[in-house]
């Protein structure tokens, strides 16, 4: 079949064509890009189905989730920002591939360094709370998720008590030999912001004379301590 050469057709006949393309291109361009709801995020499966799921290899499916849910801002090149999520079925999420592979870490620590640092108030306690709970799985490995979390209570919220109760956690749940000084001395400093020299002194006093730290660093440091809070004190009688 022979084909006829494009002079051939008629000029209104290309026009029209070419005048069809344009209108088309411009619609796409001026078309809404994609948008993605942050309710689209469904409800967790099941921890039973996701395990029947994994095909006997419940970790690898738990990173697979992982990358699922952390992606999941980006769907048909439009962005949801983490603070629309919906937080309750996010959690669920966290929680379910923290049970498929209890000893991951990286959910707890997008829990820590992602979502709960949305500048929604509501949703910022929501997932500090949720880290507690966790912790409290696990603390000796996960205690650096429930310290910045302390510290997000402490610096964001701006909510010492929370602050004092998380980092009260952490030293009294926290007992494996290679978690730092500094993590269970959080509690010290804080209790220093609220004012309360007296707690703060006593317990550093208590790690001075339990024998536990036997760094010579860590003990000059609390030997310091224990002298700036004293001094700190007997100004604030002077004033009294």
């Amino acid at each position: 079949m022979s084909q006829r050469p494009i002079t051939n057709v008629p000029l209104l006949v290309l026009a029209l064509l070419a005048l069809g393309l344009a209108a088309q291109i411009a619609l796409k361009a001026s078309a809404p890009p994609p948008r993605a709801h942050a309710e689209d995020l469904a409800p967790a499966p099941s921890i039973a189905a996701l395990r029947l799921a994994s095909f006997g290899d419940p970790v690898a499916l738990a990173k697979a989730l992982m990358l699922y849910l952390q992606a999941f801002d980006y769907q048909s090149g439009s962005k949801v920002p983490y603070r629309d999520l919906d937080y309750g079925r996010l959690e669920a999420w966290l929680a379910r591939i923290l049970e498929l592979d209890p000893r991951g870490q990286y959910p707890l620590l997008a829990a820590s360094r992602l979502y709960a640092e949305v500048p929604v108030e509501a949703k910022q306690r929501s997932m500090l709370e949720f880290i507690y709970r966790q912790f409290l799985l696990d603390p000796d490995r996960r205690w650096p998720w429930l310290a910045h979390a302390t510290a997000i209570a402490k610096h964001r919220l701006h909510d010492l008590p929370l602050a004092l109760h998380y980092a009260q956690t952490i030293q009294r749940y926290a007992v494996a030999d290679d978690i730092p000084l500094w993590a269970k001395q959080m509690e010290i400093f804080i209790l220093e912001d609220m004012n309360e020299l007296e707690t703060a002194r006593l317990i550093i006093g208590g790690y001075l004379q339990s024998g536990t730290i036997r760094d010579p660093a860590e003990l000059r440091f609390l030997d310091e301590r224990l002298r700036q809070l004293e001094v700190r004190m007997a100004h604030k009688k002077e004033k009294k």
